[in-house]
């Protein structure tokens, strides 16, 4: 394997040195945040975090805090100081990087100027949108409101890549047009949901109470948007049930489909889009359509005025004076518990990232991201696919046929890292460093035109959906790439001093992970090329699911807060690229230097620090509101049991912490599930 296979110690020795400016010891293995009187094999992320958890309270901006957080938290203080320092530049060049991320940031906080104008920035669309007087009308505002990119009314529409020819864009129909996370939001009556559904009401009403409605008007606008959100919710296919990437790939000629809506002829909203010339479109979720299109007509006009001003009052609330962004959070702090508002600098923050992410990416690259950052993940990335494919080549459920098609796959992989190798832009977008809202307003059209504009024109495959600063990466299964930004590539994921067993626990498994959504059991459905289509043999598919079955009984048996069940189905992918990220990583690890030998360090065997890197990754707590929230919601499962549920199927773990019969994670070793 040559240079893969040797320690990526040596090859940071120096910039480490660099780095820090000094030798002095870091400990990455920290035995003040570890639980000791917790056995290993009785709770695992107890004893690797417990202590950290007993001594770190949730900030109150926060509704989480760990290791995922904190270096949010750390991406999120570089992006304040990068543009606080940015925006004090008042002499940029118009259209420059710097003139663009400044000016909206100075935009953002010029909180004064957005005091005084209250909600007059959005005072003419409420009005036009009062004056409509038919159906025809309430058809044409929704079609505006999509048109420029600042509300999805009724349902979604977009531009993105045919999953069975990958080679175009099509025009993809959503589900939609609701304002709580999940359809169950609406449709449960306990009391966590009863309350949920209060607050939304209650949101409504002060909102519509701020731009001049009286507090019995308001009310009965906020069950009328109520009424609304809950029918469409009710036709709404269920997120378990969107896994499928078959049930949610439905084509129909854009004459046919729009039989199937007589009040929505797609042709004609499609022209008025500038998705010209479409003859087919995709629609994810047929059966809500049919029922959205049956309400347009048993939903008064009066009613649906009501709810297209609301779209342009969520949608705007939270670029709008204080009143409108306290009444926001009051509504979010019922959904999550978030105590505090986050700062208005972090808020802006986020806002310049999500909106011109790229150029503050570039920034942000040049200051934090060093090329030999790049080269080192470039490495590590190597070795864990050469690992993959080795996995592959042994497995004793899978036949010589279905191999070589997942190995075809596996060397397909397209690899990002840290940054896109061409920028984006956005040429059109207008900003002015004194006006907020109409800055957001020209970031949003161009998005739009981007997006319609791809249509007729070759499929660009260079393009990110994550920005640089961000703490996360991904699988595009489409694309069959996997993506690392520079914002995760830190530690406890990531640090060029820190020995083999720290980064391979650490980022090793994150890059097993992705690898392993291109193989879990919806990426499995995609082949080399990205394109939806069924490359295994019924036998294989059959031993597959059947592991992937043990994999749901073992998760589903979990609770958050004590009585709410993981929902298995849902949690699935992330599941198995969980316990394939950690076995491949182990794998690639052990052929380092490091993983060769039996040194210590801090008192830990080299296997040891593996898994207690990847026990440290999932350090966290919750509160109790976000925990019942993101159950319904997360495709994740809650992080105690991503520490701990896929090392209870890894022989490795066992021995390295002489976990026994006894044990409360012990499992026999014919139970252990061994997928990839």
């Amino acid at each position: 394997m040559g240079t893969l296979c040797l320690s990526l110690s040596a090859f940071a020795q120096d910039y480490g040195k660099n780095k820090a400016g000094s030798n002095t010891p870091q400990h990455f293995i920290d035995t003040a945040n570890m639980n000791t009187s917790v056995k290993p094999g009785d709770d695992f992320f107890e004893y690797a975090n417990g202590s950290w958890l007993k001594r770190n309270a949730i900030p109150a901006k926060q509704v989480r805090w760990g290791s995922f957080l904190m270096l949010r938290q750390e991406s999120l203080d570089r992006l304040v100081s990068l543009l606080s320092e940015v925006s004090k530049t008042t002499d940029a060049p118009k259209g420059s990087l710097k003139q663009g991320v400044g000016d909206l940031y100075a935009s953002a906080m010029d909180s004064a100027a957005i005091e005084k104008l209250g909600y007059q920035p959005i005072k003419p669309d409420l009005q036009r949108i009062e004056k409509i007087n038919n159906l025809t009308g309430i058809i044409n505002e929704i079609i505006y409101q999509h048109r420029n990119g600042w509300a999805s009314p009724l349902f979604g529409i977009g531009v993105s890549v045919d999953a069975r020819n990958v080679n175009n864009y099509m025009v993809h129909l959503s589900q939609g047009g609701t304002t709580l996370p999940d359809r169950d939001n609406y449709l449960k009556n306990d009391a966590r949901s009863l309350k949920i559904q209060e607050a939304l009401k209650t949101y409504v009403g002060a909102l519509f109470t701020l731009t001049g409605s009286k507090a019995e008007d308001a009310a009965k606008k906020a069950a009328t948007i109520w009424n609304i959100e809950k029918s469409l919710a009710t036709a709404q296919m269920s997120r378990t049930a969107m896994r499928d990437p078959n049930l949610t790939y439905n084509k129909f000629t854009t004459t046919g489909f729009s039989e199937c809506t007589p009040k929505l002829n797609w042709a004609d909203v499609l022209m008025r889009l500038e998705m010209k010339g479409q003859d087919s479109i995709i629609v994810r979720q047929p059966a809500f359509f049919k029922t959205a299109d049956s309400l347009l007509t048993a939903v008064p006009v009066a009613d649906w005025k009501t709810y297209l001003q609301w779209q342009v009052l969520k949608n705007s609330s939270g670029n709008l004076s204080t009143p409108f962004v306290k009444a926001g959070f009051a509504y979010n702090s019922v959904l999550t518990g978030q105590k505090e508002l986050a700062p208005r600098s972090e808020r802006m923050a986020s806002q310049v990232d999500n909106y011109l992410g790229e150029l503050l990416g570039q920034l942000y690259v040049e200051r934090y991201f060093p090329p030999a950052a790049k080269d080192y993940m470039q490495k590590l990335v190597n070795n864990l696919k050469e690992t993959y494919a080795e996995r592959i080549k042994k497995l004793d459920w899978m036949s010589d046929e279905t191999k070589t098609r997942a190995l075809k796959k596996l060397a397909a992989f397209k690899v990002k890292i840290g940054y896109p190798d061409k920028w984006e832009t956005y040429d059109g977008v207008v900003i002015n460093r004194n006006d907020y809202m109409a800055n957001i307003r020209s970031v949003l059209l161009w998005k739009q035109n981007d997006n319609t504009k791809k249509l007729g024109k070759p499929v660009d495959k260079t393009v990110w959906s994550m920005t640089p600063p961000t703490v996360n990466a991904y699988y595009n299964s489409v694309y069959n790439e996997i993506v690392f930004p520079a914002g995760i590539l830190q530690f406890p994921f990531f640090d060029f001093k820190a020995d083999d067993a720290i980064n391979y626990g650490g980022i090793g498994g994150v890059i097993g992970h992705e690898i392993t959504h291109g193989f879990d059991d919806k990426g499995r459905q995609f082949d080399a090329d990205g394109t939806l289509r069924d490359w295994w043999t019924k036998t294989d598919a059959d031993k597959f699911k059947e592991r992937a079955d043990k994999v749901v009984a073992q998760y589903e048996a979990l609770t958050v807060l004590d009585t709410i069940h993981v929902n298995g189905q849902l949690t699935l992918g992330e599941n198995l690229a969980d316990l394939g990220g950690l076995s491949i990583a182990y794998d690639a690890y052990k052929k380092t230097k490091q993983g060769q030998s039996d040194d210590r360090i801090d008192g830990f065997t080299g296997d040891q620090r593996f898994f207690l890197s990847w026990a440290q990754v999932w350090r966290s707590k919750q509160l109790p509101q976000t925990a019942a929230q993101r159950i319904l919601t997360d495709s994740h499962s809650p992080e105690e049991h991503r520490a701990n549920a896929p090392l209870t199927n890894v022989d490795a773990w066992y021995k390295a912490f002489n976990v026994k019969e006894g044990d409360k994670m012990y499992k026999k070793p014919e139970d252990r599930i061994k997928v990839w």
